[in-house]
């Protein structure tokens, strides 16, 4: 796999984050893209892509708002996140899941036509990664929750520390598949 996919990718999330806070002006800044690259399974549930990228920014408005929108762990998804979701242009089921709770959003019609040249964009350099990383043409998502309601989940997750000392947590296996490269200091992450 080219080292410099990774650092593609993660500039076209960045970039995809930036037409999102066009829009909405309170949202920070996306800390890193890099883990959203190296992430396998997440209780945020859809596959890496713009309809993600919107997901998270409703947790980031969270964030910016002082707004808890998650409880077990960030695994239940309230109706604080539906009204920041909804904000961002995201259609959500009527009723919870017993787990997630309204984690399973997706994107409306309006928005996807809003965010139509970003999403191309994105698209292109998702191709691009999975492509690369498959190496034998299987591709690569994300699996959400309603593909993991069944078992035990991702498992568990360790710290992990960059050279310069930023730590993300992440499931060990997620590590042994690839390295999570910090985007500060261009080090690999690796288990504390």
């Amino acid at each position: 796999m080219s080292t410099t996919q990774p650092l593609v990718l993660a500039a076209e999330l960045a970039a995809a984050w930036s037409d999102i806070q066009a829009h909405h002006q309170d949202l920070p800044d996306l800390a890193s893209p890099e883990a959203l690259i190296g992430e396998s399974s997440s209780a945020c549930g859809t596959r890496l892509g713009f309809e993600r990228l919107l997901h998270e920014a409703a947790h980031g408005l969270a964030a910016a708002r002082d707004i808890r929108d998650t409880s077990r762990a960030g695994r239940y998804h309230n109706r604080r996140f539906l009204m920041l979701a909804s904000e961002l242009g995201l259609a959500h089921p009527v009723e919870p899941h017993a787990s997630s709770g309204f984690s399973q959003v997706t994107m409306l019609k309006e928005t996807q036509e809003r965010y139509a040249e970003t999403i191309e964009r994105l698209d292109r350099a998702l191709g691009a990664h999975q492509e690369a990383v498959a190496g034998d043409g299987a591709t690569r998502a994300f699996r959400g929750p309603a593909a993991r309601h069944g078992s035990s989940g991702g498992g568990v997750r360790v710290k992990a520390v960059c050279g310069c000392g930023r730590n993300v947590r992440v499931v060990p296996s997620v590590l042994a598949q690839a390295s999570i490269v910090c985007g500060a200091c261009q080090q690999p992450f690796k288990i504390a």
